[in-house]
């Protein structure tokens, strides 16, 4: 009877344990299954929206301002070139009006003075420095040429001087060019009037063949 009895309730037992066991494999199944799924829908949501906005933000910000940069500096580069333009060199007008274009260099004279020959005349116009000035009225003036040559400078009819403290100006001269025999007695007079020692005076012997100009028109720069 006791055997009957220790068998009923082991059995009682054995039953009771297979109903927990599959109660918590149910739960574990039921459990499980939705926790797996919520998480992978999650990260996949989480995935498209961090992507999503990172290539809108990337691509807008970057085209515009170069272009406003580019912009800026050319609206930056205008004012230097209008400033540029509006320079402009300052002239006093001595005899006839003259314009300051077109104006050969030094260089260009002399070599229009070296292709002269006694009696030659030729009208040009060009530009160099003053050397030095009649002092006493101003009535003529030796302007620079290359290869340390020199235009005597006489004008037109006598009818005008330039300053006496133009030595040392920019000017342009327009006229007739030519070459002259200037004899003792003119260097002699035209060194006194250029402030000359009598000394430097007296070593003048020989008549000279110079680069002569007759100037009708005079422009020195202020």
């Amino acid at each position: 009877m006791k055997k009957i009895i220790v068998l009923g309730c082991c059995l009682l037992a054995l039953v009771s344990c297979k109903k927990e066991s599959e109660e918590v494999k149910v739960d574990e199944t039921k459990v499980d299954t939705p926790v797996d799924s919520i998480v992978q829908n999650d990260t996949v949501a989480a995935t498209k929206a961090e992507s999503v906005p990172a290539e809108e933000n990337s691509v807008a910000p970057t085209t515009e301002p170069a272009k406003a940069d580019a912009k800026g500096e050319k609206d930056a580069a205008k004012p230097e070139l209008k400033a540029e333009a509006k320079t402009n060199t300052k002239y006093a007008t001595f005899g006839d009006k003259i314009t300051a274009d077109k104006a050969l260099t030094k260089e260009q004279m002399t070599q229009k003075y070296a292709s002269l020959k006694k009696g030659d005349t030729i009208n040009v116009k060009f530009k160099s420095k003053i050397m030095s000035v009649c002092k006493k009225k101003g009535c003529w003036m030796k302007m620079d040429l290359a290869e340390n040559k020199e235009s005597f400078i006489r004008f037109k009819d006598y009818g005008f001087f330039v300053p006496l403290n133009a030595d040392n100006s920019d000017a342009i001269v327009s006229g007739k060019a030519f070459l002259d025999v200037i004899s003792v007695d003119e260097l002699k007079h035209y060194a006194k009037d250029g402030g000359k020692s009598q000394e430097e005076i007296d070593k003048i012997t020989q008549p000279k063949i110079t680069y002569a100009f007759q100037a009708d028109g005079v422009l020195i720069q202020q």
